[in-house]
């Protein structure tokens, strides 16, 4: 019975574990996410909807690249991924920041 209960205890601490980590890793991404739209915003200038729209952009592109990293990568997810930043970012943007935005990502 001991040993019963042990291993319940011990199942119970692996799973409060595991959504720790996975807690830590989405603060990580929103911190990241929040300091590439602060920097963006003030290479590119834009106002505070497009800083919103740009932050869940980058939130929603982290969190996908971070499921990458525990799954193999695959050069056309990984593609696809990368494409739909860029559709959203340039939904956001006019086309003279967006050149902004492109200038300010290559380097």
């Amino acid at each position: 019975m001991k040993k019963v209960i042990t291993l319940c205890l011990f199942a119970f601490a692996m799973i409060l574990g595991t959504q720790s980590v996975m807690a830590q890793s989405k603060i990580e991404i929103n911190a990241e996410a929040s300091e590439k739209t602060e920097a963006l915003r003030k290479y590119v200038k834009f106002n505070d909807n497009q800083r919103d729209e740009i932050y869940n952009a980058l939130r929603v592109y982290g969190e996908a690249r971070a499921s990458l990293k525990n799954n193999t990568s695959n050069p056309e997810v990984v593609a696809k991924i990368e494409n739909q930043l860029d559709e959203q970012v340039k939904a956001a943007l006019t086309d003279e920041q967006y050149e902004r935005y492109k200038s300010f990502s290559q380097e």
